[in-house]
């Protein structure tokens, strides 16, 4: 039996189809029978105890520039209308996207959102990996420049990033003799409220960034993220090139330390970034890269998701 999906996502005209893991997750869905609806995070209205969107049916199809179609406007009640609700819009993870799942946590007893939406607000990447700070590189989290100077000194080369960044945007290499350490940390103080976080460099990171993907705790495939000639920053989304890889046992270890609580946590499809066998994010948000570990792997991860999905779906009748 087919399910009906409301997937909150960004603009359909927007989606690069190429690479695009939500565009590969809506083809899925609909060769699998179900049918489809699309809205954006703005849209969502509560009135009177329901949580309401204006909605669109949409076809999809894997051509470029006409890659969807859209039928006329509904408003649906994602409670009552809804079996599950994907949620996949773009990060950043900030005040809409955590009212997003606070307005999607009430409808939790009616529909299933994926990921849960309490358990994706409670988990973000920069901070949900520090309950496994065992399989990190040593890691600071300050707004302190004292703090940040006592760190450099002590690992020499670091990496800075603001603690809700995604697609690797506002990432900095710090140097041994790096004179803007200062100006660095004044400027993310100016722009970020929140502290910034900082880790030791990691060299091998020119031999790749893994994107592990799990489906329900359990690893589904990977692609190893190489950095072009410059670049510390290896994600797909500014430049870096994909590669076929395999998990190593270190990786292993990672996944079976992770899968049981993702999946306890109703984390259906998770990406873990893995650089030279440490642990660097968990990414529950929107996570991404199975296109690309499907081409290089001839897999179906789209398949494994819905599959998770509808059992998850099924259980709750």
């Amino acid at each position: 039996m087919g399910l009906t999906v409301a997937v909150q996502m960004d603009p359909m005209e927007t989606i690069k189809i190429a690479g695009d893991s939500t565009f590969a997750l809506m083809l899925s869905a609909q060769a699998r029978g179900h049918r489809l609806y699309h809205y954006a995070a703005g849209d969502l209205t509560y009135r009177d105890g329901r949580v309401y969107a204006p909605a669109r049916p949409v076809t999809v199809q894997r051509v470029e520039g006409g890659h969807f179609s859209f039928g006329a406007v509904e408003t649906i009640d994602l409670g009552a209308d809804i079996d599950v609700v994907l949620m996949r819009q773009d990060p950043p993870f900030d005040l809409a996207y955590i009212t997003a799942t606070h307005l999607l946590e009430r409808i939790q007893h009616e529909t299933l959102v994926v990921n849960d939406p309490a358990a994706v607000r409670n988990a973000p990447e920069k901070l949900f990996v520090l309950d496994y700070d065992r399989f990190m590189p040593p890691t600071l989290i300050t707004r302190s420049l004292a703090e940040t100077r006592a760190f450099h000194d002590a690992h020499g080369e670091v990496v800075v990033k603001p603690l809700y960044g995604n697609a690797g945007s506002a990432v900095f290499h710090v140097a041994r003799r790096d004179a803007n350490l200062a100006a660095l940390t004044e400027l993310f103080g100016e722009v970020w409220r929140e502290p910034f976080m900082v880790q030791a460099f990691i060299p091998d990171v020119a031999k790749g960034d893994k994107r592990i993907v799990l489906v329900d705790g359990k690893p589904a495939g990977a692609v190893n993220r190489l950095p072009k000639a410059g670049e510390i920053r290896s994600n797909l989304a500014v430049g870096g090139s994909g590669a076929q890889t395999e998990l190593t046992p270190r990786e292993i270890e990672i996944c079976d330390a992770l899968g049981p609580e993702l999946a306890k946590r109703g984390l259906v499809f998770v990406g873990i970034d893995v650089i030279a066998g440490y642990l660097t994010e968990i990414n529950v948000t929107s996570p991404t890269g199975i296109v690309a570990i499907d081409t290089f792997n001839g897999t179906d991860t789209p398949a494994l998701i819905w599959e998770a999905i509808e059992g998850r779906a099924a259980a709750r009748r």
